[in-house]
């Protein structure tokens, strides 16, 4: 750990110390087999996060250690405000699973001010993992940002209508999940995920008709519809 802050050296000796191979193994029967990690259970990690409170640099030096529950801290104490657009690019080209992408997502990207220009932006990409950050990041925001107008969201809605095609299970995965969570904002935006999750269900795609199926299952249930109606 040469050349790391003494505060970054903490946390990273506190981590190591909270870990156990048992939890590297059950990581890995959900598909999460980081090049670098010490099986430390997200409890902890949050916990350790309350302890140290925000900083960018703290951030960036954890980021840089490549050991996945340290990324998943840096998620944690970042100061969003701080943290510039290409930095963030930088951390999307370094995820290396779906939990690494989903809980940065959910943790801290939502939170940038340019949240939502990425998540069009990198929907676009080639990269599986990269693309998923897109969705997954739609779905944070559809979950977590509560003054975002509807026409944000309305315009996400071409954008997952085109990826289920993509038959990669990452990304149908997530467009389902973002899908989900747009329509479950309030009933106008319900209305329009259901009828976008029936074009999907028309495409010739066993992705798409899966995404689409799951979709309507939960945006058309009792328990959705009378949420929604709650809203507005």
């Amino acid at each position: 750990m040469t050349g790391v802050s003494p505060l970054a050296r903490r946390a990273l000796c506190e981590l190591e110390g909270k870990g156990s191979q048992r939890n590297i193994d059950g990581m890995a029967r959900y598909g999460i087999r980081p090049k670098a990690a010490y099986g430390v259970k997200a409890p902890e990690i949050r916990a350790l996060a309350r302890k140290l409170g925000r900083s960018h640099s703290l951030a960036l030096a954890l980021r840089a250690s490549g050991v996945f529950e340290a990324r998943a801290l840096a998620a944690l104490v970042e100061e969003p405000n701080a943290l510039t657009s290409k930095e963030v690019e930088r951390w999307v080209a370094e995820f290396e699973s779906w939990a690494d992408c989903d809980s940065t997502c959910l943790a801290l990207f939502w939170k940038a001010p340019f949240a939502f220009e990425k998540a069009r932006a990198w929907t676009k990409r080639k990269a599986e993992i990269q693309r998923r950050a897109g969705f997954s990041l739609m779905a944070a925001l559809a979950v977590h940002d509560k003054g975002a107008n509807d026409g944000k969201f309305l315009r996400f809605l071409p954008l997952l209508e085109a990826a289920a095609t993509d038959e990669r299970n990452l990304g149908k995965k997530a467009v389902n999940w973002a899908l989900r969570q747009i329509g479950k904002r309030n009933a106008h935006l319900n209305r329009e995920a259901v009828l976008a999750a029936r074009r999907i269900a028309k495409l010739p795609f066993p992705s798409a008709r899966w995404i689409a199926s799951d979709a309507l299952r939960e945006l058309e249930s009792p328990q959705v519809q009378a949420r929604v109606r709650k809203r507005g």
